[in-house]
């Protein structure tokens, strides 16, 4: 065996050669798609056995040529344009397949020390490069064009959004419609109780009076006016600037329909001894429905308000069961008398007698509700309705700090069955405001006299008040059968009997009383 060993091939073993590598696919993706091939790690294998022939130990002496080292796997770098990794075939032949001898004939007869010569070059294969399409490379770019004006025009969208999205929310808080001038047509509107100034804004907008409702808020701002208006009816004209509906609706004829009906008035008018004229509830009524729209007055006259009171249906008008079922009875127009309560009512200009009394009866019973009279409501015997007809005389005949005490002559009167013997009964069919009556007067026949009829008159005499319903529901305790008039500021004298009581008529002569 000659000294000189031939150089090892790498890893101690010869690769024996494989079958040649595929051909490249030609149908590859473009280049910019293809995946980057990672490098595997290098494949660690066991080594191999040399015999003892081939000991290249470190014998300063031995004159055998030093095989060549193993060269290093060469590092390649990534390719910039990398193309699919195609698996090659590997032989591997481990060395348990080769006893001492085998590897020794194998280094010395087969290795030619030349590798390169067992794959050509031109055998080797080559990465193929597919130039891409054309309409693949504008494609890109059509695409990335695409999407640039795409955001522009998204841009631009949105600030036409926001621009608009300004202008409105300035135009809402800082702008707001109005007319020019004082208006054209009469309208009537209301106002409600508790109607803030946007509220009553509203309102006029909706009527057609002012363009916006911030239009008679803005012009309302200086005007301290509109926060003391009253709720009821106002007659405006449409079309009406801002600066106008306000300057109208503040003025003292704006409000129409205004009833006002106090305590103790009675349906008819009285004649003051002075010779004027104190207006009754028809006479009221029929000027709170008055009101002039476009050249058209809207007056109920007082004979259809009779009229209606004497022929209408008064429960459905909403009189208490227990008053329309007395009070219905008769074709009087007085036979209302008492159920209209004393207070304010807001009537609508333009409505029909039916309309407005229907009104202020419904709205009467629910005064004298709230003011304790109900349908079970029974005092030493008398009815509901008799407590109200007692409250009314309680009501005529004195002043409030004395009407528990005449309430309770009444009752004292009624219960020994003695004639009431009040003046206000005899007054009531004569329209006189004065207390005393004269012997005429107290000779006159007829249900309302007192002084000839036992009992209660037939209907109450006037509207009670809520205080004097309260003293002929609970009249003050006491046996008084007398009373006059007996101090100038209208206080009465009471008596049990008979001369007492004429001690206090001439008492009250003294003082000037009547």
């Amino acid at each position: 065996m000659s000294s000189e060993l031939p150089p090892l091939p790498p890893g101690g073993r010869r690769r024996r050669p494989g079958p040649p590598p595929p051909p490249l696919p030609r149908n590859l993706p473009p280049r910019h798609a293809r995946p980057v091939p990672q490098e595997p790690p290098p494949v660690r294998r066991p080594p191999v056995r040399r015999p003892p022939q081939a000991d290249h130990g470190l014998d300063l002496f031995d004159d055998r040529p030093v095989p060549p080292r193993r060269p290093r796997p060469r590092q390649i770098p990534p390719d910039d344009t990398p193309t699919d990794v195609i698996p090659v075939q590997d032989y591997e032949y481990y060395e348990d397949d080769y006893d001492g001898e085998e590897a020794e004939e194998y280094a010395e007869d087969d290795y030619d020390g030349d590798y390169a010569d067992d794959y050509p070059e031109d055998e080797r294969a080559e990465p193929e490069y597919i130039e891409p399409p054309d309409d693949e490379d504008e494609r890109p770019k059509r695409a990335g064009r695409g999407r640039r004006m795409f955001r522009w025009v998204a841009a631009l969208a949105v600030i036409a959004l926001i621009g608009a999205g300004a202008w409105y929310g300035i135009d809402k808080v800082f702008g707001y419609a109005d007319y020019d001038g004082s208006g054209e047509g009469d309208v009537v509107i209301e106002i409600g109780q508790g109607d803030s100034t946007n509220a009553i804004g509203a309102e006029l907008m909706n009527a057609g009076v002012v363009a916006s409702a911030k239009a008679f808020v803005k012009a309302s701002e200086d005007n301290t006016k509109v926060l003391s208006l009253q709720p009821g009816y106002y007659v405006m004209k449409t079309k009406m600037s801002g600066a106008a509906a306000v300057a109208k609706l503040t003025s003292a004829d704006a409000r129409v329909g205004v009833l006002q009906v106090r305590a103790g008035t009675q349906l008819d008018d009285i004649t003051q001894p002075d010779g004027t004229v104190t207006p009754g509830v028809f006479s009221l009524l029929s000027k709170a429905s008055c009101a002039d729209l476009n050249g058209k007055s809207t007056c109920v006259s007082t004979d259809d308000l009779r009229k209606t009171a004497a022929s209408a249906d008064l429960a459905a008008m909403g009189v208490p069961d227990w008053a329309a079922s007395v009070a219905g009875k008769s074709t009087d127009p007085r036979r209302i008398e008492g159920l209209v309560a004393p207070g304010v009512y807001d009537v609508k200009p333009g409505w029909s007698a039916q309309e407005l009394l229907g009104f202020v009866l419904k709205s009467s019973a629910t005064k004298v509700q709230a003011a304790g009279l109900a349908a079970s409501t029974s005092v030493q015997g008398e009815n509901p309705y008799q407590v109200l007809t007692i409250a009314s005389l309680v009501e005529r005949e004195g002043v409030s700090a004395d009407f528990g005490k005449i309430s309770r002559v009444i009752y004292n009167r009624l219960g020994q069955n003695q004639r009431l013997q009040l003046d206000s009964t005899v007054n009531y069919l004569l329209d006189k405001p004065v207390v005393t009556t004269t012997d005429a007067d107290r000779q006159r026949p007829g249900a309302y006299n007192t002084y000839t009829t036992n009992g209660l008159p037939p209907t109450p005499i006037g509207s009670p008040s809520a205080d004097a319903i309260q003293a002929a529901l609970r009249p003050t305790e006491g046996d008084w059968f007398f009373f006059v008039k007996c101090e100038k500021n209208g206080l009465s004298c009471f008596a049990a009997t008979l001369p007492e009581h004429n001690r206090n008529k001439d008492l009250a002569r003294q003082r000037g009383a009547y």
